[in-house]
């Protein structure tokens, strides 16, 4: 289910100045501050909403393709994959809040499931986070970068799964 919400200007500049200090989408803290006002902070609830905001931001990203708006294209993947890495983290009741905590995060599960391809492919992934900033990627990069982002969420799904 997908809600629009028309906020006041006041409310989009103080939302946009937190996005940018703390370097999250806009939808992320409005996600975090429903969950907080609900009182369902418990870890399926939070690992489902970031599971949710990957896919939602992989179908964005898409649709930034079609467009051609490769620099929106790379901040959609980019929030995809960390979307992702905060959902295993949060499964394990774990809060990431800066770059250093989510890259931190990412080489210890790589490490804990001898993956090496996730460090790779999230190496792909912050570098889309640089792109949004400064637009130094061809299309062409971003657009094979997608399958990338896909195969680093199938990777992260796994790790969610429950173990027999």
């Amino acid at each position: 289910m997908s809600i629009e919400i028309a906020f006041p200007e006041k409310i989009m500049k103080k939302l946009e100045e937190i996005s940018r200090s703390e370097e999250v989408l806009p939808e992320e803290i409005i996600h975090e501050a429903v969950l907080e006002y609900l009182k369902l902070t418990d870890p399926e609830t939070k690992t489902a909403l970031h599971v949710n905001l990957s896919e939602r931001y992989i179908d964005e990203a898409d649709e930034h393709i079609k467009k051609e708006d490769y620099v929106q294209a790379s901040e959609k993947l980019w929030g995809a994959a960390s979307q992702m890495v905060k959902a295993v983290a949060a499964k394990r009741n774990v809060e990431l809040r800066s770059h250093g905590d989510l890259n931190r995060f990412v080489a210890d599960v790589r490490r804990e499931v001898n993956e090496p391809e996730i460090r790779r492919v999230w190496q792909i992934a912050t570098s889309l986070h640089q792109n949004f900033y400064e637009a130094w990627l061809p299309g062409e990069t971003v657009k094979e970068s997608v399958e990338d982002i896909k195969r680093f969420r199938e990777m992260l799904e796994r790790i969610l799964q429950p173990q027999p």
